[in-house]
């Protein structure tokens, strides 16, 4: 039951909704005194909308902004004192698996895997909340400077009060949802290889932001197209006016130059069919040389206007006339247009062999070869189309494979495993790394093993997932889940389960593990981060730095983000000189955080001549072995890199 106001009406609030029925142009976003996102008008644009002349104002300038952009800004490159911890219990192979599962705020883990995964993501897919007024959005706490935020991020992680609901109430504000999106697009950008492309699903709520976003974060030169998608066809019967059938995917790669950021799909159904000639290399279709679009003419394109040669006896075409090829042929349209040929000279020469002219009536036509079995064997390729209809890529299906999975539907809205099985065999190859950090129900990740099974490859997962409260009415609390990442990850044991029984000739190699990660304040102490903040009565918080709680198996985990080692690598443990040693893929990091080391197990250990060595700052035997820990391994094992925590 709503309560009565027991205020007089707020004159300003009606006033602004008087401006915004005759000039909604005029109406922006501010925040008021206690940093609330308000409705505001922007006067310098009314008094223009009211003037016959033009008004002087601030200096125009193309740009998106909102409030809370600079600090939006500040919270993606602001460091956090934060580290995951490894959860083997929840995890699946996780001494072989080279698949991660990260649980928490996806902010803060994406900070922590800048130094480990710079660079190295082919692919990232994110189904992010769309601010519809009913689902959740990150309220992310942003603070005046570096050391602020470092402070803040000492506290303990109170994952529920991160999350609001942007409602309609409140104007379901952009503001917010920009502010949610900037910082971790952002930081999503360094993590992708140069090569690598990101997939954004989004419906138009916020369409036309994200788009705006995306441009500034990966360039407007680097945008692919809007993907239209159908996950309903019998569309939407609440909807005003039109009743919506389809959502869009955002396309955008790191760097448009570079020629595989996208793949094609292999042909199938009726563009098969057209392959219906045959010679000794297989079956082909003939494809016109001649360019049809007369706006490439010699004018535009001089280079590409020039003669060919055709032997009337046996239908090859060369670029140089001789006795043999007598028969000139020009790039003209039948009408005389001109227009120009689709491959230049040089290509003429190289590909020769695939040439073909044949005669209609007095003229010839020249023709090149399509294959279709490419050089590898496999069918060729197609780009994909911008509209996608196919009946399994609907919520319908989506919901499907929930339901057979689990026997309930433990997810509202799960996207399709086709849609983006799709998605990743044009972002990616065998051996790729690709990323969701809005993980959901792990949709992503069942793709992933799915397409592993199809086709022999190898590609690894990173999920990223806030452990949000399930609603105590829904059908997975109701089967036992207290939050969305509970069912994540069972979804990911469960598929991976049934993918090798239903491929036991192909998928017995199959990773279907993973290492699950969760997100914590770091293993150290805060006194280690903000020792001026100590008094001389407080000192002895410094003899002992590494919070009681955490085991070496954190620790080592925290090495692993601070000196950017693969958190996949294999790990194994060895006693030495009666203290327990972990070696990282053999040689790559040697740890030890036992106490009371001594010289003999030092010179034991540099035999090994590690590539890293690292140990607890406290846990040497003596002040002298600490001393000489460095030159002993400068001694024995000089290209080691010895570090303490």
């Amino acid at each position: 039951m709503n309560k009565l106001k027991m205020h007089s009406p707020d004159l300003v609030d009606e006033n602004i909704k008087k401006i915004e029925e005759l000039f909604p142009n005029c109406i922006t976003e501010d925040r008021d005194e206690q940093g609330q996102v308000k409705k505001s008008v922007d006067f310098d644009l009314l008094r223009q909308e009211l003037s016959p002349h033009l008004v002087e104002g601030p200096a125009e300038r193309y740009t998106l902004s909102w409030p809370g952009k600079n600090a939006s800004i500040l919270a993606a490159n602001a460091p956090v004192a934060k580290t995951l911890r490894p959860c083997e219990k929840e995890s699946v192979d996780f001494e072989s698996t080279k698949n991660l599962y990260i649980e928490g705020d996806n902010l803060d883990v994406l900070k922590l895997l800048q130094e480990t995964y710079l660079g190295k993501v082919k692919m990232i897919y994110i189904d992010q909340p769309y601010n519809t007024g009913k689902d959740f959005i990150y309220k992310d706490n942003f603070v005046e400077d570096t050391e602020s935020f470092l402070k803040h991020s000492l506290q303990k992680d109170d994952a529920g009060n991160r999350l609001v609901v942007n409602t309609d109430t409140n104007g379901r504000f952009h503001s917010d949802w920009l502010s949610m999106m900037y910082p971790r697009l952002k930081l999503a950008r360094s993590l992708l290889r140069e090569d690598g492309v990101i997939f954004i699903s989004i419906d138009d709520h916020e369409m036309h932001n994200l788009k705006k976003i995306c441009d500034e974060i990966f360039g407007e030169e680097n945008f692919v197209v809007q993907l239209a998608v159908q996950l309903n066809p019998r569309g939407r019967h609440l909807d005003k006016f039109v009743a919506k059938t389809h959502e869009s995917i955002l396309i955008f790669v790191k760097n448009s130059m570079h020629g595989n950021s996208i793949y094609g799909v292999e042909k199938e159904g009726r563009m098969v069919d057209e392959y219906n000639r045959e010679d000794e290399i297989g079956s082909h279709r003939l494809l016109g040389l001649r360019n049809r679009n007369q706006s490439f003419n010699p004018t535009t394109r001089p280079k590409l206007y020039y003669p060919l040669y055709v032997n009337p006896s046996t239908g090859k075409v060369s670029y140089t006339k001789d006795s043999t090829f007598t028969d000139e042929v020009w790039p003209n349209a039948p009408d005389g247009v001109k227009t120009c040929w689709t491959w230049g000279k040089d290509k003429v020469v190289k590909e020769n062999a695939l040439l073909i002219a044949e005669k209609f009536e007095a003229e010839w036509r020249i023709y090149r070869k399509d294959y279709l079995l490419g050089k590898d064997g496999g069918i060729a390729k197609t780009l994909v189309k911008s509209v996608w209809t196919t009946k399994e890529i609907s919520n319908d299906y989506g919901r499907k494979v929930i339901k057979d999975l689990f026997g309930s539907s433990v997810m509202d809205f799960p996207k399709s495993t086709e849609l983006v099985g799709t998605l990743i065999q044009i972002g990616t190859k065998a051996n790729d790394i690709i990323m969701d950090f809005f993980a959901g129900s792990s949709t992503t990740a069942h793709a992933v093993i799915n397409q592993n099974a199809k086709d022999g490859g190898c590609r690894k997962f990173i999920m990223v997932q806030l452990p949000e409260p399930c609603d105590e009415k829904s059908e997975a609390f109701k089967a036992g889940y207290k939050n969305i990442s509970e069912i994540g990850k069972e979804r990911i044991r469960r598929a991976g389960k049934k993918i090798k029984e239903e491929n036991p000739d192909t998928a017995q190699n199959l990773d279907i593990g993973f290492r699950v990660f969760k997100l914590d304040t770091s293993n150290l102490k805060d006194v280690y981060y903000t020792p001026d903040a100590v008094k001389q009565d407080q000192l002895q918080l410094f003899a002992e730095h590494i919070k009681e709680d955490r085991r070496p198996e954190d620790l080592l985990f925290q090495v692993f983000l601070d000196w950017g080692i693969d958190l996949a690598l294999p790990i194994s443990k060895e006693t030495i000189a009666g203290k327990t040693v972990f070696f990282v893929d053999d040689n790559v990091l040697a740890a030890c955080f036992d106490r009371d080391i001594t010289e003999d197990m030092i010179k034991i250990l540099a035999k090994r001549k590690p590539l890293r060595a690292v140990f607890r700052d406290d846990g040497f035997g003596s002040d002298s072995v600490k001393i000489n820990v460095e030159q002993i391994f400068k001694m024995m094992s000089p290209g080691t890199e010895v570090k303490t925590i």
